[in-house]
């Protein structure tokens, strides 16, 4: 099943997704934080969540705003 949608739909999607994805990073950034000294691994773990959303955000902010991030950092 396929469904059609305007370009109006389309953004709003994208901007409820990269809000969905900018909150879940800052939820693993915080559990990080609180891992850091007690559980390593745990914190590790964090980390690489906040890494793989931070890369969403960037993904969606290029559409949303093209020419956003120059390039990597």
């Amino acid at each position: 099943m396929t469904e059609v949608v305007n370009s109006d739909e389309l953004l709003r999607r994208i901007q409820r997704a990269r809000a969905c994805a900018a909150a879940e990073q800052r939820t693993w950034r915080t559990r990080r934080g609180e891992l850091d000294g007690t559980d390593p691994a745990g914190a590790g773990d964090a980390a690489v969540r906040e890494l793989s959303y931070e890369v969403v955000l960037r993904v969606l902010d290029e559409i949303l705003t093209p020419g956003r991030h120059a390039g990597p950092d």
